[in-house]
């Protein structure tokens, strides 16, 4: 018998101790399903991880080692920018090498049917990925100097370009027309055309700026037919290969593609000579001279100066091992500078 009596519980604390009790026992229930669900979250995370992982790896795969360059893998590269090449520490997008290659080839086979299999079409798509390769260099390297030196080209210049591709011919083509041909004849979306004329007009400035010895040629032509009162063929003749001459010879169709010679000849009158213009291509200046012309055709003589020194520039980047490719092109159909 104790010596003290215990008291007696109140319903309070009778209450409590009871709800201590249904706590307790939930609780073997509550921290096991807890421990599961974090484990389930983690098992997740993992899981998703490693598909990360696992799609890097093939990706990677399907990229470097075996140069896919069908639809799938290109439309990741033109989410994903991912590099084929590097060019004096500047990145050259995988995307801008696949467009280019793919456009070709496309253009090839339109006109010639498909490549197949077999060595002799494995070394004509070849030479396609070298030449894609090369260009995509070019492309990039003239972008780097455009950023340095300040050059830009506007969304207005592009669509200029644009339309001005639409009318080539003289013909009046609707959008959607030009953009099934472009689709048909080369493989390329709105957008597409739209990356390619931007890449051109920024090499075509940039080479254009950095071509001094141009600069000075066009300076010494102006100075030659003042003095020799216009004579394209003299002019020609003492300047050497320092610029080319050309002459129709006779009346040919004021909408004959020839880099937008005849397109300024039909703005001028017979013996007149035109100011120095930019080619349509961009590789260079032209200067020409009317020597007759009807309501349709023309006859001119020209003298282009082309520009050399970007093309320069680029093959001493690859002389200087400056230009690193990351994926491993074949040897035959190899393009050279």
């Amino acid at each position: 018998m104790g010596f003290f009596k215990e008291k007696p519980k109140t319903e309070r604390e009778k209450v409590a101790e009871r709800r201590e009790e249904v706590l307790a026992q939930g609780r073997k229930f509550k921290y096991p399903m807890q421990y599961a669900k974090h484990k389930l979250i983690i098992n997740t995370i993992l899981v998703a991880i490693a598909a990360i992982i696992l799609m890097v790896v093939a990706g990677w795969f399907m990229l470097y080692k075996i140069q896919d360059t069908g639809d799938m893998i290109y439309r990741v590269t033109q989410v994903i920018p991912v590099p084929v090449a590097e060019v004096a520490g500047e990145k050259v997008r995988y995307s801008d090498y696949l467009m280019i290659y793919r456009s070709n080839l496309e253009t090839s086979e339109q006109q010639g049917g498909q490549l197949g299999t077999g060595d002799d079409a494995d070394i004509v798509r070849e030479g396609y990925k070298q030449a894609a390769m090369l260009a995509a260099v070019t492309y990039t390297y003239a972008l780097k100097l455009g950023k340095e030196m300040g050059i830009t080209v506007t969304n207005e210049e592009v669509d200029r370009a644009f339309d001005e591709h639409r009318k080539v011919g003289g013909i009046e083509r609707s959008e959607e027309s030009f953009l099934k041909i472009l689709s048909d004849n080369f493989g390329m979306s709105k957008s597409e055309y739209r990356r390619m004329l931007y890449l051109n007009l920024m090499k075509v400035k940039v080479a254009q700026a950095v071509d001094k010895t141009a600069t000075e040629t066009a300076t010494e032509v102006e100075r030659l037919l003042s003095e020799k009162n216009g004579d394209f063929l003299e002019v020609a003749a003492e300047l050497g290969e320092r610029v080319q001459y050309e002459e129709t010879g006779a009346l040919i169709d004021n909408m004959n593609v020839d880099g937008g010679r005849s397109t300024k000849a039909m703005t001028l009158e017979a013996g007149q000579i035109s100011e120095k213009f930019l080619s349509n291509n961009g590789d260079g200046y032209y200067y020409v001279k009317l020597n007759e012309k009807t309501d349709s055709q023309v006859n001119y003589a020209s003298i282009k100066i082309t520009f050399t020194e970007f093309d320069l520039m680029i093959l001493k980047l690859y002389e200087d091992d400056m230009v690193k490719e990351y994926i491993e092109l074949g040897a035959d159909g190899v393009v050279s500078y």
